[in-house]
């Protein structure tokens, strides 16, 4: 997972951003990370170096001092993004900064730089349209935490040029991640529609009482979750029948008319049907219990990732 000396510039230095630091820096890239916040910009580096040594532990990263020294900061953006040819942006899933960001990376940053988002649910053509090199600017939509789930969704405007997608991707699986194309613009981009599917159900069978919400969780990380670790679903269902998809169609998709045609509304994630919800899970979000989890699924992840990775050898 190495390439020559190539220059990134990182916009935000809060957890997503620091991934991408990891990830790019981990690939051998110099990596210059900006952020109008001081102190999160002081303390990323470091929090960067633990986390490079937290892969290492799992066979994640070859030199992670190594890859630790190629990151720099920048207390500018117009410093951070001066010879780069990829920059990953990291800023608020607000428009208007958005549009701010992106009429400064794309007056600062070299002509022919990529100029990559990591929104979540912003399409790009509400914050490129007027820019002059808007045909470079797409969005990059990471998996949290994305050194640790390497699927990056690839969105374009109606303008970004089709060069643009092209690099990004082969930038990314350079650099160890799984680009996926998105075809065209539409809200909450492919993965978290799938997950706002499963969610939506989720909050109706728990806040309706079907079954308690620790127990959907079980449903989910010991039953679905353990076949989508190396499955898609179109993948899965090939296998749920003698003759692969069109027979898995022919069989099963009553059942999945009937229940498309009764699909869970905007009202589960309101009162009372939320409260309900909020009420059946027993643990509450305390700050330890937070960070507890976060490192046990970071753990979790970065074994899953060392498995995976010995398995496509």
């Amino acid at each position: 997972m190495t390439t020559s000396q190539r220059n990134v510039a990182i916009v935000g230095a809060g957890l997503i951003g620091r991934a991408w630091a990891v990830i790019f820096a981990r690939a051998g890239w110099n990596v210059r990370l900006t952020d109008p916040h001081i102190l999160s910009l002081q303390a990323a580096p470091s929090l960067i170096r633990d986390e490079l040594h937290a892969l290492a532990r799992h066979g994640l990263a070859d030199d992670p001092d190594g890859a630790a020294a190629r990151i720099s900061t920048a207390t500018s953006l117009e410093q951070a993004v001066s010879d780069v040819e990829f920059v990953q942006e990291n800023g608020p899933e607000v428009v208007e900064e958005k549009q701010a960001i992106f009429a400064q990376l794309d007056r600062h940053a070299p002509p022919d730089a990529l100029l990559v988002s990591s929104t979540s649910a912003i399409v790009a053509s509400r914050f490129t349209e007027a820019l002059p090199g808007r045909s470079r600017c797409l969005v990059g939509h990471p998996v949290n935490p994305p050194h640790l789930v390497p699927l990056v969704e690839l969105c374009g405007a109606p303008w970004t040029s089709p060069d643009a997608i092209d690099r990004a991707t082969k930038i990314y699986r350079e650099i160890g991640q799984v680009p996926v194309t998105v075809n065209r613009e539409i809200n909450g981009f492919v993965l978290n529609r799938l997950q706002g599917a499963l969610l939506a159900e989720a909050f109706r069978l728990v806040g309706e009482g079907y079954i308690s919400a620790e127990d959907l969780d079980h449903t989910v990380k010991d039953g679905l979750g353990l076949r989508w670790s190396f499955l898609g679903p179109f993948e899965t269902i090939e296998l749920n029948a003698p003759g692969g998809i069109p027979d898995y169609c022919a069989r099963y998709t009553g059942f999945y008319k009937e229940l498309a045609s009764n699909s869970a509304g905007p009202e589960v994630y309101q009162s009372p049907n939320v409260d309900r919800v909020i009420a059946d899970w027993p643990h509450r979000p305390t700050t330890d219990r937070i960070a507890m989890l976060t490192q046990r699924r970071n753990e979790r992840l970065a074994a899953l990732a060392a498995h995976k990775a010995a398995q496509s050898k």
